[in-house]
């Protein structure tokens, strides 16, 4: 039996994640049906306890079916301007959930590509560091209509610079998908700075989520002070795959689960101490359900 079993203080629904989920919640408490244009959160274990309640997660082809009387949830991830325009057109009664950390986002995007453009055409470029196909990156490509360039990793900001797609003798915008790793930014970040010729036309904009930014650090020292780490997070998690990942360079003895009946006992040895953490879009009770299973 394990000595010990800790969940993390600091895991469980970012601010923006329990705003949507809020949101939802009181609508639904009415009694009505909530249509959500895409998955609220990434946890599966979640969802089904609000579609028990009357959610129902629909994709962008709804909007081309007639939404009078029907109620659309926009998530914390965010939708390209397109999307609105498309509600509104339709009927739908949008509820808007979008986190107010990705809305400042999406407005400092506009912003910058006004910046860039405001001259000749194709004068600067803008870049997104984020998970290509992400719902909040669809969502700030859209803010632009699809021109920002998209990197993953430094193997694709190598690429595009390789391309002359990047150029580094005009001026370069960069921003980052608000749950990136803030160590993987700053070596994107620093990639570039080597690269161009003058750094003084590179400008970094720090738009990581300060909460998910601190979650980092802190993970790095519970993983640490641990035994074993069970990291509860639904497969579609960004977040969770960013978080566990950094858990297992720290402790290898990192396992992933969605939920309490994917432990294996085999984990765990006599007297080891366990820590329980997750996404941010894992609730806490489900961390606390899976500590209860461990013991």
């Amino acid at each position: 039996m394990p000595r010990s079993v800790e969940i993390d203080p600091h895991s469980g629904f970012c601010g923006g994640v329990i705003r949507a989920i809020g949101k939802a919640e009181d609508f639904l408490a009415g009694g009505r049906t909530l249509y959500s244009l895409g998955a609220i959160v990434h946890n599966d274990i979640e969802l089904e306890r609000l579609s028990a309640k009357g959610l129902v997660t629909v994709d962008k082809s709804f909007l081309d079916g007639d939404g009078t009387g029907k109620s659309l949830l926009i998530r914390a991830h965010g939708e390209p301007p397109e999307t609105y325009r498309r509600a509104e057109a339709q009927g739908f009664d949008v509820i808007d959930c979008t986190c107010p950390v990705v809305l400042q986002l999406q407005k400092s995007i506009r912003e910058a590509w006004s910046r860039l453009h405001s001259g000749k055409a194709d004068s600067g470029t803008l870049i997104i560091f984020g998970k290509i196909g992400h719902a909040e990156v669809l969502g700030l490509q859209g803010q632009v209509e699809g021109r920002a360039i998209v990197v993953e990793d430094i193997l694709m900001l190598e690429a595009a610079l390789e391309s002359g797609q990047i150029r580094t003798d005009a001026a370069v915008e960069i921003f980052s998908q608000t749950t990136k790793s803030p160590a993987e930014y700053a070596a994107i970040c620093n990639l570039l700075r080597e690269r161009m010729p003058d750094p003084s036309l590179l400008t970094v904009h720090e738009t990581i989520c300060s909460q998910v930014a601190m979650r980092h650090e802190r993970m790095q020292e519970f993983a640490a002070a641990h035994d074993v780490i069970i990291f509860v997070s639904g497969r579609a998690s960004s977040n969770g795959q960013v978080l566990s990942d950094l858990c297992r360079k720290v402790n290898p003895r990192t396992h992933l689960i969605g939920g309490p009946g994917e432990l294996k006992p085999e984990w765990f040895s006599e007297g080891d101490s366990v820590g329980v953490c997750g996404a941010t879009s894992t609730p806490k009770w489900l961390l606390e359900e899976v500590a209860r299973a461990v013991v």
